[in-house]
């Protein structure tokens, strides 16, 4: 009987959920071709024209993602979904002590899922991430503006911005806010990083990521800022949570 519970609440929690339209405020982001720090066959990656959260998930929103589906809430979780992590700052299953319109962090990538499933959304595509986020406030790829690859390694220097609330870094090409400045965040396919451009290496994941040979392939050695996002994420797993990480929605271009 208790198995059957088990697989019941997998069952249910995998594929329902009350769906409900909470943070509506979302960017075009025109595609193209862009190189990624680590590129396939021929280096580029083609991004098709999508649409991304204005806003990273606050934790008002996920408040409210709980309340309509209790089996998220902190007291529910089931351990194949969450680590000890999940939603620790929260005191209650109702009751966070953060500020509301603060990113919603502490939550696992199966959580973040099923929250932008839940708005008709989905997670954004790791390059569809990289690629909105090369944006500053004029150009679409701020990649070589030395200013700006700074500002990225400053805040990753800066303590608990995920204190602060939305909004409070710059707008940037896309019309998208706190890309880089506030929190990490969980992308659909965060562990699917290739790292290795030879030949009898080219199946291997990220398992050197945080070893010298995780420079052979890279598009660009001098991108530390990025070499750092792709090292956390590959240190990351579907269930893991952090006070540091956090996550936005995107969805394909309504045609």
């Amino acid at each position: 009987m208790k198995l059957f519970n088990t697989a019941l609440f997998l069952v249910s929690t995998l594929l329902f959920c009350k769906v409900t339209a909470q943070n509506n405020e979302m960017a075009t982001v025109k595609g193209g071709v862009y190189l990624p720090l680590y590129g396939t066959a021929d280096k580029t990656v083609k991004v098709d024209s999508f649409m991304m959260d204005v806003y990273p998930v606050t934790n008002a929103d996920f408040l409210k993602f709980v309340k309509e589906n209790p089996l998220w809430k902190k007291s529910n979780i089931k351990r194949l979904f969450a680590d000890e992590s999940y939603l620790t700052k929260w005191t209650t299953d109702e009751n966070f002590s953060g500020l509301p319109n603060a990113p919603a962090t502490n939550v696992s990538w199966f959580a973040a899922k099923k929250y932008c499933e839940c708005q008709g959304k989905r997670l954004p595509k790791m390059d569809e991430w990289e690629y909105a986020a090369m944006a500053n406030e004029n150009v679409p790829d701020a990649r070589k503006v030395e200013s700006y690859n700074q500002y990225i390694l400053n805040w990753y220097e800066t303590p608990k911005t995920f204190n602060k609330t939305v909004g409070s870094t710059f707008k940037n090409y896309w019309g998208i806010y706190d890309l880089h400045g506030l929190v990490w965040e969980w992308t659909q396919d965060f562990n699917t990083v290739l790292i290795s451009g030879e030949s009898r290496k080219d199946v291997d994941k990220d398992s050197n990521l945080f070893c010298g040979s995780a420079a052979i392939g890279a598009s660009d050695l001098m991108n530390y800022a990025a070499f750092m996002r792709y090292a956390f994420r590959g240190s990351m797993k579907a269930r893991y949570s952090s006070q540091n990480l956090g996550f936005r929605c995107a969805k394909n271009l309504e045609n």
